[in-house]
């Protein structure tokens, strides 16, 4: 059996203490969690003696922690004889409810180590083509973080996290690979937006059947060749609306830069057009549409630590992504 005792804790501090008194304010001395400290030992050694010496304590002092864990649990943990101790079953039940406490205290002392150290490192995440929108804010975060180096990948297909060796990707949509841990950072829409120069000259669509007669810049997904059904519902009902196809690219940006320059309306996420709605180049249309909301997610994989570049990267693209729907990490 491995040694998972907390050798090293406060509780099992106390009972070094305890070993310069006698044995009763010795066995006073040892606290719940040292109790259970005692009877991890003593179940892993097999012996009251051993665990004691382990321990800095007598064996007298062992047996009589035992005894008053026994009592308060109502159950007998030990065999005893003279030569050794075993678990009865129900004393092997509880070993193993303590294995898991005393990891997950492990796992907190570890963890609160590791949140006080700097994050440093190369940090190698996946991120989708929509990626490059990010930059200000990735921008942003390497300023914060100067020594996190950041490994980029811009790609739309499905990348394994895991065997191709990335810390963290951000993917929209579900999560479904049980061996990766899953955030959400925020929520978008697709909106669709043109130019005011262009509605100017084409006139403002009032409603969805509007959009037959303009121009529209359509976008291909690079994984399937298919394009993005735009968002076109009345009464919670799917609108078969055949869309003109002035263009059609494989990348958000072109397709923003084309809707600026007055070729055509876009449908588009919110996100990443934020600025150019806010400084007015772009004007969002057919506002009453409703639209599904979709989760933009941070997906690493599971693992008994996060380390602190891959806490302080999901925190901070977390508080800084979306600051409308999710303000703070």
């Amino acid at each position: 059996m491995n040694d998972r005792s907390l050798s090293g804790t406060p509780a099992a501090s106390s009972a070094v203490v305890a070993n310069h008194g006698d044995d009763v304010s010795g066995a006073a001395a040892l606290d719940r969690v040292g109790a259970l400290n005692v009877f991890v030992r003593s179940a892993e050694t097999r012996s009251f003696t051993e665990a004691g010496r382990q321990m800095g304590i007598s064996a007298s002092a062992v047996g009589k922690a035992i005894s008053r864990l026994e009592k308060r649990l109502g159950v007998r943990l030990f065999h005893r004889s003279t030569r050794s101790v075993t678990l009865t079953p129900e004393g092997a039940q509880f070993l193993k409810r303590c294995l898991r406490i005393i990891e997950e205290i492990e796992a907190a002392e570890t963890e609160l180590a590791l949140a006080h150290s700097t994050p440093r490192g190369r940090l190698r995440v996946s991120l989708p083509l929509v990626g490059m929108l990010l930059m200000p804010v990735l921008g942003a975060f390497m300023r914060t973080y100067p020594e996190i180096v950041l490994d980029l990948e811009f790609s739309d297909r499905l990348v394994d996290v895991i065997d191709e060796g990335f810390d963290v990707a951000m993917r929209t949509g579900e999560a479904g690979d049980s061996q990766l841990i899953t955030r959400s950072l925020g929520s978008y829409i697709h909106i669709i937006v043109g130019s005011p120069a262009y509605l100017a000259g084409h006139g403002t669509p009032e409603k969805p059947e509007d959009l037959v007669g303009h121009a529209c810049l359509q976008h291909r997904f690079p994984s399937t060749g298919k394009l993005r059904a735009w968002p076109l519902e009345r009464n919670g009902e799917t609108l078969n609306i055949e869309l003109p196809t002035t263009a059609v690219v494989s990348n958000i940006e072109p397709l923003i830069s084309m809707a600026e320059q007055g070729l055509g309306l876009a449908c588009v996420p919110d996100f990443t057009v934020r600025e150019q709605l806010k400084r007015g180049s772009l004007v969002r249309v057919l506002q009453d549409l409703p639209v599904p909301r979709a989760v933009f997610r941070a997906l690493w994989p599971s693992g008994r630590h996060l380390s602190p570049r891959i806490r302080a990267f999901v925190d901070f693209m977390g508080a800084h992504l979306f600051p409308e729907t999710n303000p703070g990490p």
